[in-house]
């Protein structure tokens, strides 16, 4: 099996993370697995967690609102709001912590995303960047483990992208 690039780079200074991961697929196959709720939740959550979305309407000034739930049914709801999207180049959004009903909670740390996707013949390489309030909001994602689940999710894509 190829090895398909990953690369996380945490910048203090833009209180921002970047991630660039590189998938085997087409762009138009891994635009969709970012912007469809039915295939979102087959790999966002971290393994043995599960993604739920309990509503989602990909458009500017739309929303998703999904549930990562735990093996014994715990569930911690989050809020993407869309404020722009090119179709099959990027979309940018927030993203928050929330009730289950999309009341954003206000004191665990919120980030503006921005996932841009760049087709390279075959493959199709997304770059994420997301920027944070503040350093201490960097640091309480980061001591959330983001880094860990959101890699762990990434590797879950490849391994959907290669069923289909």
């Amino acid at each position: 099996m190829e090895t398909l690039k990953l690369e996380f780079k945490i910048d203090r200074e833009k209180r921002s993370i970047l991630v660039e991961k590189e998938f085997s697929a087409p762009l138009d196959v891994v635009w969709s697995a970012w912007t469809r709720a039915e295939t979102l939740d087959k790999w966002w959550a971290p393994k043995p967690w599960k993604a739920k979305t309990k509503r989602m309407n990909f458009r500017e000034n739309g929303s998703w609102l999904y549930a990562m739930q735990s093996p014994e049914g715990e569930e911690h709801y989050a809020l993407a709001q869309y404020k722009e999207i090119v179709q099959e180049q990027r979309f940018v959004g927030l993203d928050s912590f929330c009730d289950e009903n999309g009341v954003i909670n206000e004191d665990l740390p919120k980030s503006t995303w921005k996932v841009e996707f760049e087709p390279e013949g075959s493959h199709t390489l997304v770059i994420i960047e997301t920027e944070y309030e503040t350093e201490e909001a960097l640091d309480a994602i980061l001591k959330m483990g983001f880094q860990e689940g959101f890699t762990a999710g990434l590797l879950q894509l490849d391994e959907h992208l290669e069923k289909i």
